[in-house]
């Protein structure tokens, strides 16, 4: 398995009047993408980004762009998604009534495909999906908000999941978001996951370069 750890900061807790300043930070700070949580107000209880947004992070970074899609209706904005530069593209099993159709969209707009399940959604989903997924967003928290505190049972179900890949051998990726910070990101890595999705860590307190490094060296311990 690829056990090269990515840093990708969630863009939900950067300074919004600032956004094009900490986008260039994160990039020289050396994370590896850029996570942005799409929220529709009727998934989840909150309303974020849109596609003119993603395309306005695509204008001033050359870093992947991971677009986490919390709406209902996802097949209805995936390609204006994938237009907009994200690369790699996620929708919750919750809400997809045909998952392979959904996939398969987002594949032919030639982007990751990413199934994203919240903190007590059934595994199962995965063992069905998994030859058909570029990845796997596992929340560690309720999706809606940032910074809320990591739901540490979720841990269990990572290293469940990568056990089950390993006896399978699928090689696809485990992102984990939600809670995530430098006192966490050692047993994440442990329990199997390789992206590590992270907001208030890296954006709340010190420069956006120092907690990214400082997140990295947690993850190498």
């Amino acid at each position: 398995m690829n056990t090269q750890v990515k840093i990708a900061p969630s863009l939900l807790s950067a300074n919004f009047a600032k956004l094009e300043d900490d986008v260039r930070a994160c990039e020289l700070g050396g994370a590896d993408m850029l996570h942005l949580d799409i929220m529709d107000g009727c998934f989840v209880p909150n309303i974020t980004f849109g596609p003119l947004i993603v395309a306005a992070v695509r204008d001033v970074t050359t870093l992947p762009l991971d677009c986490h899609l919390m709406i209902v209706q996802p097949d209805r904005y995936i390609e204006q998604f994938a237009q907009a530069g994200a690369q790699w593209i996620s929708v919750h099993v919750e809400v997809c009534k045909h998952l392979h159709r959904t996939l398969s969209l987002i594949q032919s707009c030639e982007a990751r495909a990413g199934i994203a399940l919240n903190p007590l959604t059934p595994l199962e989903y995965v063992f069905e999906a998994a030859p058909h997924v570029d990845f796997v967003l596992m929340m560690c928290v309720n999706p809606g908000f940032g910074g809320q505190e990591f739901i540490s049972s979720v841990l269990g179900r990572i290293e469940r999941l990568r056990s089950w890949l390993e006896r399978e051998q699928i090689e696809i990726p485990i992102e984990v978001d939600g809670g995530v910070h430098r006192n966490n990101a050692a047993t994440l890595i442990e329990s199997g996951a390789s992206v590590l999705v992270a907001g208030a860590a890296i954006f709340n307190g010190g420069t956006i370069a120092e907690n990214i490094a400082a997140l990295r060296r947690a993850t190498e311990r």
